[in-house]
């Protein structure tokens, strides 16, 4: 097991998380239960990912929930650059 709140990747997550939801606001009130809810979803599933994985009880189950937040951090890329193509 890791202590989650020591490991610097959780740390950087966990800030990106909070920007992404300052981001997130604002963009069009009509995308409210569309695109902005995904985002914000993609953006706490890889500090969740991260401190589940870091609570397992082996180094194997961590780099299995380490891989599944790297996979929601390309999700999030996407819907970023997406955002951003849409203006």
């Amino acid at each position: 097991m890791h202590k989650v709140d020591d490991l610097k990747v959780w740390k950087k997550s966990m800030e990106l998380a909070k920007e992404v939801y300052q981001v997130a606001s604002e963009l069009p009130v009509d995308e409210k239960f569309g695109l902005i809810s995904q985002i914000r979803r993609c953006a706490v599933s890889i500090p969740s990912n991260i401190s589940e994985g870091a609570g397992r009880n082996t180094n194997g189950e961590f780099k299995n929930f380490l891989g599944i937040a790297n996979g929601s951090i390309n999700e999030l890329f996407t819907q970023l650059l997406l955002s951003q193509r849409l203006n």
